[in-house]
């Protein structure tokens, strides 16, 4: 089996984790940096009711691309195992059986999404004065629901090779092209909220037309055989085994985010602009825990598929421990320094919307500090196929911790973000907790997934 990246059966865990990991940071970072870009671009040349209208619009679509990242993971994780066990006729089979998978659900939203952008602003209590921005905004990015689909289904696939490099140059040429749009189409020509949504649209496109090609060109490793080029139902049953529990879990998180905006909506433009910013800042402190998950799958999978468990657990454990060093790093400065922060998206200005973005900031930056912990325990979990346990942990944290308080924080006689805020951390101890109590009371069996 060729290696592309490194060898993860073999050599110290440390650098070859860190090795993988970095590019998955990245290229998150730059993935990040199109909503991100696109908020910038509205405070900067647009009006309130369009940063209002692009914070709620993305963090809508955050749920359709919670739903293709999590089934994209189900791929990886096979890949992973399979890879782990030099089974090359089994790889070939999940790739052309997730490219069937994902193309169906691709057809779906692109019909689907644009047609429902109304009933969603209005699910989100999208403000009055920024109502019809959002269904716009919703409405295009929805169109573009196949280059979100196909730019985390083929980046799923590298990184189940060992690959996480490819993924970061895919994403570096979109994002210059995303900020050329940006610019161009709300500073030069007024489009506001639609213009963002275009120009994210099509720098996603960019980014697949690139890795489709690379794909093609690399025919040491997606050398295809017309025997191999067939559904089989039995892989896609897998795939959907393993991904349908997080995609399950990772809609239901982003959904959780949905109705916080919500409540946070009530309370009126400000909040609703402030919040928008501070999740947009959140998003790239999440960066960090989220890159573990993914780089750890990958690593234990595998590392699990080759039969080696006690590998794949210390794995865990060093990816735990600089993941801890890093986003706790990044949580101080948030916590300290949200005000300046939240400046790089919105007018100085706008004081009142800076400063209900740093009393957001300050609780959801404990619970990224969290999560880069509770996050490199999923990410084992992943690796050796303990999807079900992944997702039953997440939906009792959002439906039993993050959702109820936050209702019940929202709804207090005098509201603050801050409290609002703390529902995402009390969520994500009690992952942590959680995790911790399975990974050390569940008894793992080693396997093999050699041909």
């Amino acid at each position: 089996m060729k290696e592309i990246d490194g060898d993860f059966l073999k050599g110290p865990i440390f650098k070859n984790l860190v090795k993988f990991s970095i590019p998955v940071l990245l290229a998150l970072i730059l993935q990040a940096l199109y909503g991100a870009v696109d908020l910038w671009a509205v405070g900067k040349f647009a009006t309130r009711a369009d940063v209002s209208a692009v914070a709620t619009g993305s963090q809508a679509m955050q749920i359709i691309i919670g739903l293709v990242s999590g089934l994209s993971m189900g791929s990886t994780v096979l890949m992973a195992l399979y890879v782990g066990g030099e089974n090359r006729e089994g790889i070939l089979k999940i790739i052309i059986n997730s490219f069937f998978l994902m193309g169906i659900l691709a057809l779906l939203l692109t019909l689907l999404t644009p047609i429902s952008a109304g009933l969603i602003a209005k699910a989100t209590k999208a403000p009055e004065e920024a109502f019809i921005q959002t269904v716009s905004y919703i409405r295009i990015c929805g169109l573009g629901s196949i280059f979100i689909v196909a730019y985390n289904l083929i980046s799923a696939i590298f990184r189940g090779f060992g690959d996480s490099r490819s993924p970061l140059y895919f994403v570096i040429i979109a994002c210059f092209v995303n900020i050329l749009g940006d610019i161009i189409l709300i500073k030069f020509f007024n489009m506001g909220a639609s213009g963002a949504a275009y120009a994210t649209v099509f720098a996603q496109g960019v980014s697949v037309v690139m890795s489709l090609v690379l794909m093609w060109k690399n025919k040491n490793l997606f050398d295809f055989e017309k025997a191999s080029l067939q559904i089989d139902s039995k892989i896609i049953k897998r795939i959907l085994k393993l991904g349908s529990p997080l995609a399950l879990q990772s809609m239901c998180n982003e959904m959780s985010y949905l109705i916080i905006l919500g409540i946070v909506n009530s309370l009126g433009e400000i909040a609703s602009a402030g919040v928008g910013i501070a999740e947009k800042l959140v998003m790239f402190i999440l960066l960090i825990p989220i890159s573990y998950t993914q780089s750890i799958s990958a690593f234990v999978g595998q590392n699990y598929g080759a039969g080696n468990l006690a590998r794949a657990k210390k794995s865990m454990w060093i990816g735990m421990a600089t993941a801890a060093v890093l986003g706790g790093i990044i949580s101080i400065f948030a916590f300290f320094y949200g005000k300046e922060l939240s400046t790089l998206f919105i007018k100085i200005e706008d004081y009142d919307v800076i400063k209900a973005s740093a009393e957001f900031l300050k609780a959801t930056s404990i619970e990224c500090f969290i999560l880069s912990l509770a996050y490199c325990f999923t990410g084992y979990f992943n690796g050796i196929g303990e999807t079900n346990f992944v997702m039953i942990q997440g939906l009792i944290s959002i439906f039993l911790v993050k959702i109820p308080y936050a209702y019940y924080a929202g709804t207090r006689p005098e509201p603050s973000l801050f409290q609002i805020g703390m529902s995402t951390v009390w969520a994500a101890a009690f992952s942590f907790a959680f995790c911790a109590f399975y990974y050390f009371y569940k008894d793992i069996p080693a396997k093999s997934y050699k041909s």
